[in-house]
């Protein structure tokens, strides 16, 4: 029998809940199929620098309810890095690899769908992200960790919020789309959710927190994601510099519009916010069981030579996409079921 054929997998971005059983899949299905699998350490960092090693049996051992990635990861761009591009093609050949499979979010499939085009073709993707806003796919893995995550959160701070009459502005994670802040709020009972598709009027978020106190009620949930904006405004930034794709770092939206509700309602207002601790932790049953799915499929892929192509789920079935299209234009929130939220607002 000849030499197996090397298959590369990294992972990069931001870390997610589910990554583990990706990683697991794709090594035990990879290896059951007659391949090696190479795993590149802290994403497109490790496939410029040639830190890898290979992926075993003994590699993926109890690695199932973990969250993170034992891969590790970065936000490295090998087009922001001079020779980064050449780095990755040299290594690609230096590792003899038969395909390379990238899991990530839109940063990371987007650096895969350019590499396609300058030449490394054999490059299957596998759809990563908290926010859920990855196009031709119905869910992220990640997705559904957060939100219950969120909710718990949200759900903790009902007691309290009720218990001293106060209002609580949650902070949650989504730099351009909504979804965890209206999955999370409309399951956690929220009264208000401010996303980024919708710009944010101040005097109706007020309007609608003195309409249910005129009802009798005596505390408030406000959910608004990171990413939302005041009519008129720009992003709230913790600061200005840009990662390697262009991003700022978020934060602090809570803490304004707090203070502006207490102004403007009298009530008393405290603001929480969630941060990394929605992406931490052990991934949920429907996380570990879609990663799975999506590690098996990619490597189902690379076997039947379908590259340039992403996993997605598409109603309960494990399909393939266009990589190309998946990552053209994010997916934003859906206004219906936006609209559904809304029937609780107030």
């Amino acid at each position: 029998m000849s030499e197996a054929k090397k298959i590369g997998l990294l992972t990069g971005g931001g870390d997610c809940p589910g990554l583990n059983p990706v990683i697991r899949a794709v090594v035990r299905k990879g290896i059951n199929s007659g391949f090696e699998i190479i795993g590149f350490k802290n994403g497109w960092k490790g496939l410029i620098e040639g830190n890898a090693s290979a992926l075993n049996f003994e590699s993926i051992a109890g690695i199932l309810p973990k969250g993170g990635t034992i891969l590790g990861t970065s936000r490295t761009n090998p087009y922001k890095k001079e020779g980064g591009l050449e780095s990755v093609k040299a290594n690609f050949k230096k590792f003899d690899l038969h395909a390379l499979i990238a899991v990530g979010g839109e940063d990371t499939l987007g650096v895969a769908s350019k590499l396609i085009k300058d030449g490394i073709t054999n490059v299957v993707g596998v759809p990563k992200t908290i926010d859920n806003d990855l196009s031709c796919t119905d869910y992220t893995f990640g997705f559904d960790t957060t939100i219950n995550i969120a909710m718990e959160c949200i759900d903790r701070l009902h007691t309290t919020a009720e218990s001293h009459n106060r209002i609580m502005v949650v902070e949650v994670m989504g730099r351009h789309a909504g979804w965890i802040a209206v999955e999370a709020g409309l399951a956690g009972g929220a009264d208000v959710i401010l996303i980024p598709e919708v710009p944010i009027d101040i005097d109706e978020v007020c309007a609608l927190i003195n309409r249910r106190h005129s009802r009798g009620k005596t505390f408030s949930i406000v959910v608004v994601a990171e990413g939302a904006e005041f009519k008129k405004g720009m992003m709230v930034t913790r600061e200005e510099k840009l990662d390697e794709f262009g991003h700022v770092r978020l934060g602090g939206i809570g803490e304004i519009l707090g203070k502006e509700i207490e102004k403007r309602t009298g009530y008393e207002t405290r603001v929480s916010v969630l941060g990394h601790i929605q992406r931490g932790g052990s991934p949920s049953a429907f996380d570990r069981v879609l990663g799975i799915r999506f590690g098996v499929k990619a490597v189902e892929l690379v076997i039947a030579k379908k590259f340039g192509r992403m996993v997605a789920l598409a109603g309960n079935k494990i399909v393939d996409v266009s990589l190309e299209d998946a990552v053209k234009a994010l997916k934003t929130v859906d206004m219906e079921l936006y609209g559904i939220a809304k029937e609780f607002f107030g």
